[in-house]
């Protein structure tokens, strides 16, 4: 009986265990779900049944929110300011983490934590002056500008991120390609590069991420509202009108789509980036 006792303690220990994990995967995903539902349902069930979950179907809250709206426009610019800062950031980094990791070059030591340094500082007390910074030099209500913002407030990060990468690679790889006459760069391009592609990964998700999610940085440095994105319109769309909760989830949705589908597709990199990172700290 003992023995009886013993082999299926762990069953039930597994069972609970999934039961839990389930249940605070259903917690998290419930919001997504909520907004999806309300997306496609009609505006009288949204009246009538707010919680109730895909109760009917239609697609005028997604056409409201897409024309009325302006969603197709802040789509654009989104894109237009997230995807040039990212891949700002992630060349960048990866350069400078390699250079930390791999280059004795003098200073080296005080040049990286003076880089770390600026995980330190936060944004709220350099961005009035920014602001002053970018009007001189007529970058205000610009793409170049706001993507400058954007990436150089992940750049720090993104250094110390990539030069654990780097750091972990054994000596022995580079010691080799130089034996065989393999310059730098080289080194860098075709040896080093391809062996932290999990790390770059991981890098391209959390600062698409931020830099997609980023409200405050558009609203300051395009007071214009040139190229505003789907952050601040959709600010815009709910203080302008009256609060209309079948457009706004499908404003709402449109926000949160391309970052989760840049996660489906980079899943596996993020997932051995974070692991790489837990088994080197």
């Amino acid at each position: 009986m003992t023995r009886t006792k013993k082999a299926y303690a762990p069953g039930r220990a597994g069972i609970g265990r999934h039961l839990a994990l389930g249940g605070l995967a259903l917690l998290t995903l419930f919001p997504v779900i909520l907004v999806l539902s309300t997306t496609l349902k009609t505006s009288q069930d949204v009246r009538v049944n707010p919680f109730g979950l895909f109760s009917s179907f239609s697609l005028e809250n997604l056409r409201t929110a897409w024309t009325v709206g302006g969603f197709d426009g802040y789509l654009l610019n989104s894109i237009l300011l997230s995807v040039p800062s990212t891949v700002l950031v992630v060349v960048l980094s990866t350069m400078a983490g390699y250079a930390f990791a791999r280059l004795p070059f003098p200073g080296r030591t005080p040049a990286f934590y003076l880089v770390v340094l600026g995980l330190l500082v936060p944004f709220f007390t350099y961005m009035v002056p920014l602001y002053f910074q970018l009007r001189s030099m007529r970058l205000l209500d610009s793409l170049v500008g706001v993507n400058l913002v954007l990436a150089s407030t992940q750049l720090a990060f993104g250094a110390w991120f990539m030069r654990a990468f780097f750091t972990d690679l054994p000596t022995e790889i580079e010691q080799a390609a130089r034996i065989d006459g393999a310059s730098e760069w080289q080194i860098f391009s075709r040896i080093m590069l391809p062996l932290v592609t999990s790390g770059m990964g991981a890098l391209t998700v959390f600062t698409f991420l931020q830099n997609w999610n980023n409200f405050l940085v558009p609203l300051l440095y395009m007071p214009g509202g040139g190229y505003r994105p789907l952050t601040t319109g959709l600010y815009l769309f709910v203080g302008g009108r009256s609060v209309d909760i079948g457009p706004l989830a499908a404003g709402t949705l449109i926000t949160i789509l391309p970052v989760i589908l840049l996660f489906v597709v980079l899943q596996r990199q993020v997932t051995q980036g974070l692991i790489s990172g837990a088994v080197k700290g």
